[in-house]
């Protein structure tokens, strides 16, 4: 441990430098405008992999963007870890929020990052985190302290669906061969408590489209007289949930999973404070499905939210118009059992339903994915908690994910083995919105944590 310590104190103005280089590159894979970018990223993710030790390191073509495969291959009789990371960011908007610019990063000190934190998008969410691998890798070639084999599978689509990752895993099943799958694209509950993702929620995303008149009308002229797509949809969306914010798709809820009240009170165990969870967000109260409290409706139960809507006039001023169309960009967090493509096909045939007379419905699937539970009592799990164990001085605490990887079921059906989420990011650091950074402490603190991980799955793989 004092030698990794060490290792990443005499390195540490390097490897945050070499991540700032990373981040200033803007690899939005939802933006076609950014494209050269998204492949420009791929090629520096080949070569910080060439350069930490890899033997072998392509960048693997899709139909999409493309995939940095690479390997060190020390005895094939030895454990493999597979790695999986994602270079793409989400979208920088809306951009006058951000208080330095997205693709110009800076560290700046805050009152939970007191050592500093890297603003950038991508800074946790993934870069930064893929990156901890990439330099914890390197610290394992130099000291010839790596006990095992590694692979990195390290995608540009996590942000848009990975819709090529599952046709790249699926052709390359024996390329790909591990015994654990590690990933950090998660976090933890604090700098003081380290926590281990065992449950992701899966991910139903689709985008309607509400039809009136054959063109935009004025206002005065028909208003009254015509459906105004904007209004209609409007109504339509808040009806999806009822007064006690329960979704109201008919079998929505069908296959649920329900857990007991035990495990329950085990999740409650978990540190939080609802206070200071206001606080931060600047809320005077919390909502939600009626019979759970906060950190049940972020994890273990199913959600719908819009995510973007617009139609009409929303330039300066006053255009008195009623809009031809109305869009809106839905999402649907799943839990453990709710298949995706089901969930999707319950929404629009709800949602076309209710649609009244005066206008026509679209509904576009986007993408989606399913959840996913880990035990907490695999070889991957003890390995990963006794690392956080060494480095944070306290035991990691299991806790479920509000978020999505969906990735993460796709690997467990066509690779056979178990994930490992050990994220270091934190519920502060903005992922997915203005402003978004990563603790300097984090991200040196998973360079000291993942060689460990590697030591204690060989050592308990014997």
């Amino acid at each position: 441990m004092d030698n990794i310590k060490s290792y990443v104190q005499q390195h540490k103005d390097r490897f945050i430098n070499e991540l700032i280089e990373l981040l200033k590159i803007p690899s939005v894979s939802a933006d076609t405008a950014y494209c050269q970018d998204v492949i420009d990223t791929a090629a520096a993710v080949k070569i910080s992999l060439e350069k930490a030790g890899c033997d072998t390191v392509e960048i693997c073509e899709t139909a999409g963007y493309p995939i940095v495969y690479g390997e060190k291959i020390i005895d094939p009789s030895l454990p493999t870890v597979l790695v999986y990371g994602h270079y793409d960011v989400q979208p920088p908007d809306p951009i006058e929020l951000w208080t330095s610019p997205p693709f110009e990063p800076i560290i700046k000190k805050t009152e939970i990052h007191p050592d500093g934190a890297i603003f950038a998008r991508g800074a946790c969410d993934d870069k930064g985190q893929m990156y901890m691998h990439v330099k914890a890798f390197e610290y394992m070639i130099q000291s010839n302290t790596l006990p095992c084999n590694v692979k990195f599978m390290i995608e540009g689509e996590e942000e848009v669906g990975s819709v090529n990752l599952k046709i790249f895993v699926e052709n390359n099943v024996e390329k790909l061969k591990n015994d654990v799958i590690l990933i950090s694209d998660t976090g933890m509950i604090s700098n003081q408590q380290p926590s281990i993702t065992t449950g992701l929620r899966g991910l139903s995303y689709v985008e309607v489209e509400v039809t009136g008149p054959n063109r935009d009308l004025h206002s005065g002229l028909y208003g009254g007289a015509v459906a105004n797509p904007i209004n209609i949809l409007a109504k339509m969306i808040a009806s999806l949930h009822d007064e006690n914010n329960q979704i109201t798709i008919p079998g929505f809820y069908d296959n649920v999973e329900e857990l007991s009240l035990e495990e329950r009170a085990e999740m409650a165990k978990a540190p939080f404070n609802l206070n200071n969870y206001k606080k931060a967000l600047d809320l005077n109260d919390v909502y939600g499905e009626s019979g759970y409290v906060t950190n049940e409706r972020n994890s273990i139960r199913p959600t719908l939210d819009v995510n973007g809507i617009w139609g009409g006039y929303t330039g300066e001023g006053a255009k008195t118009v009623i809009a031809s169309k109305a869009f809106a960009k839905i999402s649907m967090r799943l839990v453990p059992n709710q298949e995706w493509e089901h969930i999707t096909e319950l929404f629009t045939n709800h949602f076309t339903s209710i649609a009244p007379a005066g206008v026509t419905v679209k509904v576009k699937p986007h993408h989606g994915g399913q959840g996913y539970v880990t035990p907490i009592d695999s070889i991957g799990y003890k390995a990963a908690n006794m690392a956080y164990t060494e480095t944070f001085g306290v035991p990691a605490i299991p806790v479920r994910s509000g978020g999505s990887i969906p990735i993460v079921a796709l690997f467990e059906k066509e690779l056979k083995s178990k994930t490992i989420l050990m994220g270091f990011g934190l519920d502060s650091d903005a992922i997915h919105s203005p402003n978004e950074h990563f603790g300097i402490f984090n991200y040196l603190k998973g360079i000291e944590t993942i060689p460990l991980f590697y030591k204690y799955f060989v050592e308990l793989s014997k």
